[in-house]
């Protein structure tokens, strides 16, 4: 069934890294898929390029990978390393929430490693509140409530459990050909990224039993299977 999603990075790239399979899948099946970063993630300049003309090469390659996944790519103006903790941020991000509309939000896992991550990751979880039951100037359209998902990402790793599996196998060659857009993915020399996430959509599939996968967590007060009986 198509969806709309909405994945949520602390810089371009994380969205497109960790749940780009599902949300190519769902570009497949119909859907609409959208990337919202934080920051730009500038500051991962290559040598001879500019974090100014860096940012402007990132926000392209986030434009140009949502419009393989029939979707959008907003980006906030905050730099790089600097996301603040702070109020306005999160109506900003309930504000997109409220204009996209999704069935499903991801986002970053808590992460020890990453500032903007951890920071995501908390300001996703109020903002998703903010939009679903707020009423304020700072706000507008109707309300709207979908739930939040935790994407596996390699920097947010410490006390991430995999709960939910998704078959990306349908979206996989068009994740790979969304992910080539992006210059740090394919050619980064700190982290070998194109390799690593793909490597592990092969293993997550096969815990699915699929060619593909990808795992998602969730908080602990959300793992409840209901049974009418054992």
């Amino acid at each position: 069934m198509s969806k709309t999603v909405l994945a949520i990075g602390g810089h371009i790239g994380d969205a497109e890294l960790t749940a780009g399979g599902v949300l190519a899948s769902n570009a497949v099946d119909g859907g609409k898929s959208y990337t919202l970063a934080l920051t730009a993630g500038e500051r991962g300049n290559p040598a001879g390029v500019t974090v100014t003309d860096y940012r402007k090469q990132k926000i392209s390659e986030a434009e140009a990978f949502a419009a393989l996944v029939c979707g959008e790519a907003y980006v906030l103006d905050y730099p790089d390393g600097e996301l603040p903790d702070n109020e306005e941020v999160r109506y900003e991000v309930a504000n997109i929430i409220r204009k996209v509309r999704p069935d499903v939000i991801i986002t970053h896992w808590k992460s020890t490693m990453h500032k903007d991550h951890d920071r995501t990751h908390r300001i996703v979880c109020d903002a998703q509140f903010l939009a679903s039951v707020v009423d304020s100037e700072k706000i507008s359209g109707p309300r709207h409530y979908a739930p939040v998902y935790f994407a596996e990402n390699w920097e947010d790793d410490p006390d991430f459990t995999p709960y939910i599996y998704v078959d990306i196998t349908r979206g996989y060659d068009l994740w790979c050909e969304g992910m080539k857009k992006h210059w740090f993915i394919c050619n980064s020399r700190d982290f070998a990224y194109f390799d690593y996430y793909t490597s592990l959509a092969r293993c997550r599939g096969c815990l699915n039993k699929t060619k593909y996968a990808e795992a998602f967590g969730v908080f602990d007060r959300q793992k409840k299977i209901k049974k009418d009986m054992l």
